[in-house]
């Protein structure tokens, strides 16, 4: 039976995962039913989806070629009831928040499906919560959201159910011949022989391709900045910032049960929209650009200088097309963006953004040191024994902080009747990352999730504060017409 292999970049996002840096992404979905539905029925719900969702019945098993490998293989003991959980919220402030931070510290069993989904009740209103965890090999923004669309209602109404596996004999897979052995092992050797033509047939695309990997290797050494390594001597970055403001905060009352937090906020579409209406460019250049704001607003009141500060921030870009296979899992790329700290003026601000996301367009997805997930994808699977270590330390080297953006359908979305109304992405911190911001357009608002190590942002909500604040502060700084 053919299996589908991961890619290099999959597999370098499994390579990438550890117990302090979990390397799953989060939505947080809040529906507000007309009525009260139980939550066994909607753990039923999910469960009969999920059955018919091939992709969150397979886990990832290593192979012996390419050396290192992996391929996606049916779990032949999948019982969604492992997956699905549910919580009731206490009544407790923020309990939704800090229990979906504490979910998002804990790591996927590896050996499992890669995926999770926590469903909380107990929210003001008849409300419920999802919480959905699906591991970067698995999805990148794009993936993840079509995957997370076929648990609601009409979207795989079409499909066939796959049937809940007997008792008797989910346990185990039956012990094969030795004739189904032998024939195993020869179709594996066949595969093998097979990839090692395919390979062949690649050099020539390969030897094109390294050249362009070259220049991306090249942007990556130009830019690692030497900030980070003599802070003292050449500004300091963002990391060593928020440690340092950690150092001098006040012990909270109640100390954290984790080391994660969580912050989630809402921006009008229509006040965004009316900025970039005026200026030109796109909403997410005025998202970024009050991102920006709101951390130099942030910085001035823990009594930091943000013209001495150098940030910049990882920019996920998709590399999805027309022509792309829709099952591949992640298609992506990067622009690394520093942010305008330095600038008071938010309308300058709003400029300098603009016109550094124009140059990165311009030079195209797969040239620049952000480009380094295109990198990665020519790195071959047994190399990255050594590369991603190296992967993991690098990562502070070339940015601060991820803000990324995962667009949603804005057609209505329910589950079990239940219509969504809030919908937040929560990006993955990896190694050496204090702060992860995600965004996502729903219904006319914008959701922000802040993700954030609470050791080093112990003010996290002072932080989501500031972001309205930066958005009322661009709109307000526009003239009004002659």
């Amino acid at each position: 039976m053919d299996h589908e292999r991961l890619s290099a970049l999959d597999t370098a996002f499994l390579r990438l995962e550890s117990p302090q840096a979990p390397m799953h992404l989060g939505a947080l979905a809040i529906f507000q039913p007309r009525e009260k539905i139980p939550p066994a029925r909607l753990a039923a719900v999910l469960g009969e989806r999920v059955r018919r969702i091939p992709a969150l019945r397979q886990r990832a098993r290593t192979t012996w070629w390419p050396p290192g490998g992996a391929v996606w293989t049916p779990d032949t003991t999948f019982d969604p009831s492992q997956h699905i959980r549910v919580h009731q919220l206490k009544r407790a402030k923020n309990a939704m928040t800090v229990l979906a931070s504490e979910l998002m510290a804990e790591p996927l069993d590896l050996s499992r499906p890669l995926w999770q989904i926590h469903l909380m009740t107990g929210l003001p209103e008849g409300r419920f919560a999802l919480l959905i965890k699906l591991h970067h090999a698995m999805a990148d923004g794009l993936r993840a959201v079509e995957l997370g669309l076929r648990l609601f209602d009409g979207f795989t109404d079409h499909q066939p159910n796959h049937p809940q596996p007997d008792s008797t004999t989910a346990m185990a897979p039956p012990t094969p011949t030795a004739v189904q052995a032998a024939a195993e092992r020869a179709t594996r050797a066949a595969h093998a022989i097979a990839d090692v033509a395919r390979s062949a047939k690649r050099i020539p695309r390969t030897l094109s391709l390294a050249a362009s990997s070259a220049g991306i290797a090249a942007s990556l050494l130009s830019n690692v900045r030497l900030a980070v390594l003599l802070p003292s001597t050449l500004g300091s970055s963002l990391h060593d910032t928020m440690h340092a403001i950690a150092r001098t905060a006040a012990a909270p009352k109640t100390p954290p049960r984790t080391a994660r937090s969580l912050a989630l906020l809402r921006l009008n579409t229509h006040d965004v929209r009316h900025v970039r209406k005026h200026y030109g460019g796109t909403e997410h250049d005025v998202l970024l650009a009050v991102i920006t704001g709101a951390l130099r607003r942030w910085l001035v009141a823990n009594n930091q200088r943000p013209e001495n500060l150098n940030i910049r921030a990882l920019i996920p870009v998709s590399r999805r097309g027309r022509t792309t296979q829709p099952q591949r899992h992640n298609v992506l790329s990067g622009y690394l963006c520093d942010l305008p700290i330095q600038q008071d003026d938010p309308i300058t601000m709003l400029h300098h953004v603009r016109a550094a996301m124009d140059r990165h367009k311009a030079a195209g997805f797969a040239r620049g040191p952000g480009a380094f997930p295109v990198l990665t994808e020519q790195i071959p699977v047994p190399a990255q024994h050594l590369t991603i270590p190296l992967l993991r330390r690098a990562g502070p080297l070339l940015f601060d902080t991820i803000i990324t953006n995962v667009p949603v359908p804005s057609r209505p979305i329910t589950l079990a009747g239940a219509p969504l109304h809030h919908a937040y992405p929560i990006a993955p911190l990896a190694h050496g990352q204090a702060l992860g911001i995600a965004l996502s357009t729903y219904r006319e608002s914008v959701h922000i999730g802040l993700h954030a190590d609470h050791r080093a942002v112990p003010d996290l909500n002072r932080l989501a504060n500031a972001i309205p604040t930066a958005l009322t502060a661009l709109a307000h700084a526009i003239s009004p017409a002659p």
